[in-house]
């Protein structure tokens, strides 16, 4: 076999280029080709993109690690309000703390590889079960369907016209007072509406950069608005 430096180099690599390797479960040499060591290094998350995880959409119901579940294959995109999501993605990182402290913010869910099918949402509520969390979504705007069994890049992204993040609290049962703790890690200005949409005052305490607390002279159902 010739010395490898006496091979010409070939600077232009393409999909279809391969080299030789061993085969790590049987040590048999197999080649590989550009594009199989792409998809492997876009799927299992070997090259380190901040605030970005990798999941396989699947059907099952709950998800298995690595993977997501809910709509139905086909779904529009832009329709989805609530998926299962396991604790864990693709590349094997543990992303729970990273989903919980995005609560209030947008994220960019898109098929690899084809940006052009996306959805892009504000994180309601993320609820941790055993290792499946349910995420409940609101649509900002998205294009295409899901499709089955296609991994999903999920992506911290706020347009620049989004201005400042807003975090909405949602109080369910009435209430005198409201303890509400955001992830804005700032002393953010407070809205608030009852279920009717009219104003509501009441007296703002600041516990901590991500902790606040609303009193009212009675209690009522509404939401906050914390920016």
């Amino acid at each position: 076999m010739a010395r490898i430096s006496s091979y010409p180099r070939d600077l232009e690599v393409t999909d279809g280029d391969a080299w030789v390797g061993t085969e790590s479960s049987n040590r048999l040499t197999r080649n590989f080709t550009a594009a199989a060591v792409a998809k492997y290094l876009n799927i299992k998350g070997k090259i380190s993109i901040s605030a970005q995880m990798v999941f396989k959409f699947t059907q099952t119901n709950p998800p298995a690690s690595g993977q997501f579940s809910g709509p139905a294959n086909d779904s529009n995109i832009a329709a989805i309000t609530t998926m299962q999501i396991s604790n864990v993605d693709a590349s094997g990182q543990n992303t729970v703390e990273f989903m919980e402290y995005l609560v209030g913010n947008n994220i960019l869910i898109s098929e690899q590889n084809n940006i052009s099918l996306f959805g892009h949402f504000t994180i309601d509520s993320y609820t941790l079960n055993n290792n499946v969390a349910t995420l409940n979504l609101t649509n900002i705007f998205g294009n295409g369907v899901l499709d089955l069994d296609k991994f999903y890049d999920f992506a911290v992204f706020t347009l620049s016209s989004q201005g400042a993040p807003t975090f909405v609290f949602t109080q369910g049962i009435p209430a005198t007072t409201w303890n509400i703790q955001h992830n804005l890690a700032k002393f953010p200005s407070v809205s608030v509406i009852n279920n009717n949409d009219v104003v509501i005052n009441g007296e703002v305490t600041y516990i901590d950069n991500k902790n606040v607390q609303l009193n009212f002279s009675a209690g009522f159902t509404g939401k906050a608005y914390l920016n």
